[in-house]
């Protein structure tokens, strides 16, 4: 019996993925946008901030479960590539983030927000991805 589907219906993970991080990323630009604006001014610095703390942090939490599904639902080629450039990015930033907390704490460096810690993973994932080809 045919179902009305073929293979070519059925979006890949790659696919998948984009509308995920999209749709996530989408969520946490407005949730910020609307910060920004001052929608949310009355419970800044009240226990009410974390609510919204807690929901900048959702979608954060929900893209990097979309890699990690990514690696899940792909073939050995791709998992084995998307892994390498995670760990590689993942080592790579909680190097640089531990060598300024000592700068911050040892020599004075500026504090920096601990929320960069997610767009400096995801720069270095940038830079280091056009050199990770091979899944040996």
């Amino acid at each position: 019996m045919h179902t009305g589907t073929t293979n070519s219906d059925i979006p890949s993970p790659a696919r998948i993925y984009m509308i995920r991080t999209a749709t996530l990323m989408g969520i946490y630009v407005l949730l910020n946008l609307a910060a920004i604006l001052g929608v949310f001014d009355g419970i800044l610095g009240q226990a009410l901030g974390w609510i919204l703390a807690v929901a900048v942090a959702l979608p954060v939490m929900a893209q990097i479960w979309a890699t990690l599904r990514l690696m899940a639902d792909s073939d050995e080629y791709v998992r084995t590539i998307v892994a390498k450039c995670f760990i590689i990015s993942a080592g790579s930033t909680m190097a640089l983030w531990s060598a300024w907390g000592f700068g911050e704490t040892y020599a004075a460096a500026p504090h920096l927000p601990g929320w960069l810690i997610y767009p400096l993973f995801w720069g270095i994932y940038a830079l280091v991805s056009p050199f990770v080809r091979t899944s040996h």
